[in-house]
């Protein structure tokens, strides 16, 4: 039971719950670290099954549960933030139009524990007069939206369990890539914050409803589509045969020493259009 690929998986999980507290603690730089870490272990914990013969159905189950907390439902719940400070920007556009005002003074953790803090009064209908602004109609209903995420990634890991074409490659896109796109989301902003620069008006342009609700709609729909995608599994390390495992893996450190966390969302749109030409290549 307590192989070291299963304890792999253990500490996946654990990634994915400590991810969960940080987001609402207001460090959603440390919940998107916590996600990154989970998912070495996951990308570990099949390499050493494989190495040391460990494989077998009661890992398979494991590797499941834990991937639904750390690549369902914490990339969901940092959405949900997310929402939550897109829902505060248009509230204070509206009522004021100074958006500047959607950051007090004080770190970016301050700012996303005070919103959350006047959504959640707000939800419970407890409107305290110590909160000048308040969250009314959609803007209340918004970041549900979020939870879209860990709905479809639980028919994706359960497809994925039963489906036998996905051996070698993938049916839909992977929860891991798919939690990783959200979270840079996460870390955009936090590497905009404070600037006044180029990343903070990119940020910016992220963090408006209409994006972040289309991305989760499109993106989880990409779970549960029907699309080849190939897998990092190496069977081998010869070139030959891995020609398009290498050249991502190569593009996407380019990108990450170019761009750093900007490089995140790129890769994963890179790793889905990749597929989609090698499948048409193939044809």
């Amino acid at each position: 039971m307590f192989t070291v690929a299963n304890i792999l998986t253990g500490f996946n999980l654990l990634f994915g719950v400590s991810s969960i507290v940080f987001t609402f603690s207001g460090r959603i730089e440390w919940a998107v670290m916590a996600i990154i870490a989970g998912a070495l272990c996951d990308f570990l914990d099949g390499f050493v099954a494989r190495l040391m013969k460990q494989q077998g159905e009661l890992g398979k189950q494991l590797d499941s549960l834990a991937d639904m907390v750390t690549f369902g439902v914490a990339p969901g719940l940092i959405v949900f933030i997310l929402l939550i400070i897109s829902g505060a920007w248009d509230i204070i556009a509206i009522n004021d139009g100074m958006l500047d005002d959607l950051w007090s003074e004080g770190t970016l953790g301050n700012n996303i524990h005070y919103w959350t803090s006047v959504y959640l009064n707000d939800l419970v209908g407890n409107n305290s007069a110590i909160y000048p602004t308040h969250f009314y109609g959609w803007y209340k209903v918004m970041p549900f939206f979020a939870l879209i995420i860990p709905f479809l990634s639980l028919f994706r890991l359960a497809k994925f369990n039963l489906d036998e074409r996905q051996a070698t490659g993938f049916i839909g896109l992977p929860t891991p890539a798919n939690s990783l796109f959200f979270a840079s989301f996460a870390l955009l902003i936090w590497d905009g914050f404070g600037q006044d620069n180029w990343k903070t008006v990119l940020s910016m342009t992220f963090l408006k409803d209409q994006i972040l609700l289309t991305f989760v709609i499109l993106f989880s729909l990409l779970l549960v589509a029907e699309i080849p995608l190939f897998a990092l599994k190496f069977t081998t390390f010869k070139w030959q045969g891995n020609q398009l495992r290498y050249s991502f893996l190569a593009a996407s450190l380019i990108l990450i020493i170019a761009l750093w966390v900007w490089a995140i969302p790129i890769i994963v749109i890179l790793y889905i259009v990749l597929s989609v030409l090698n499948r048409v290549v193939q044809k």
